[in-house]
């Protein structure tokens, strides 16, 4: 039995996290800042937008705060007891993000739909300045995040819930002017309500993902059969079973496979050969980098002893 791993890289913390890590913290500062100015706003005002802003800028500050944490505990190398380090702990704090962003948007969406009914005279001059102190304030945050956006699941949340509270506080700008002009007070409760319909798509979005990981389903764009395919049309590959394809953290997919092989091939020493043809294969023929993949090479007598549910594609 031959056991195969490729490990194409390390997951010891690289000097970019740490950059990530000091954005987090400049952006949460600035958010903890339009939290405190919105708030004053929204009690000054009566605005239900600003209120529903000021609610989804303390859940960015709050999301931001466990993002930071994230960051922090991932720059935690490796060990004996915790083999991957804390890469996970990013989809974690997505997933506590997104919960935070799907219970505001639902406040925001009922509360929005009682104003309707029963709309609050709002002074747009107040409104309109508070509405504008909170886009400089989360384009600054934008301008932090914006180069690492795409690093992994927690600055992509970070980012995202920074672009929806800015694109909140134009919903809070635009409204004041509607107000100031025509005297139309609902146009702060759509506002309100416009806040929460940015909200909810991309918190289930978000929810989707990061829950796909947790549950480790087969990375995006993989398909298990095709790898099973690819891995049978080997020479001297008799069967593949036991595939499973999971991803870590971000930039950390894995794969595993049993490849059973003809028995002459470990009498013969080709089975290493094989094994670099397997490894090979599956770097080729996928859009996923599987630097840590396994694969277990065996003989069809030790596959006929597995129990029957690991035999499976």
């Amino acid at each position: 039995m031959g056991m195969g791993h490729d490990h194409g890289h390390s997951h010891v913390p690289r000097a970019a996290d740490r950059g990530m890590r000091r954005r987090l913290v400049i952006a949460f500062g600035i958010t903890a800042i339009i939290v405190i100015a919105q708030a004053v706003g929204s009690v000054l005002t009566g605005s239900l937008a600003l209120l529903t802003d000021t609610a989804h800028a303390a859940a960015d500050a709050s999301g931001l705060l466990v993002a930071v944490i994230a960051a922090t505990m991932m720059l935690r190398p490796p060990s004996g007891r915790r083999t991957w380090g804390f890469a996970r702990i990013e989809v974690i704090a997505a997933l506590g993000q997104a919960v935070l962003l799907l219970a505001v948007g639902t406040y925001a969406a009922i509360e929005g739909i009682r104003r309707l009914f029963e709309p609050s005279d709002i002074p747009s001059v107040e409104l309109l300045i508070f509405g504008m102190i909170g886009l400089v304030a989360n384009i600054a945050a934008m301008a932090v995040l914006a180069s690492a956006r795409d690093s992994n699941f927690n600055m992509r949340a970070a980012f995202l819930e920074v672009l929806n509270d800015a694109l909140g506080s134009m919903g809070v700008i635009i409204a004041a002017i509607v107000i100031h002009t025509t005297g139309f007070q609902r146009a702060d409760t759509i506002a309100g309500l416009f806040i929460a319909a940015l909200i909810l798509p991309r918190a289930f979005r978000l929810l989707r993902e990061t829950m796909g990981v947790l549950m480790e389903f087969t990375p995006k764009g993989v398909n298990l059969d095709e790898v099973r395919e690819h891995i049978m049309a080997l020479d001297h590959v008799r069967d593949v079973h036991d595939v499973h394809a999971s991803t870590i953290g971000t930039g950390l997919p894995v794969l595993s496979a049993h490849v059973v092989v003809e028995d002459r091939c470990f009498e013969s020493g080709h089975a290493p050969q094989i094994l670099e043809a397997v490894l090979g294969c599956v770097r080729e023929h996928f859009p996923v980098s599987f630097d840590h993949a396994t694969i277990q090479l065996e003989t069809a007598a030790l596959r006929d002893k597995e129990s029957p549910h690991m035999r499976h594609a």
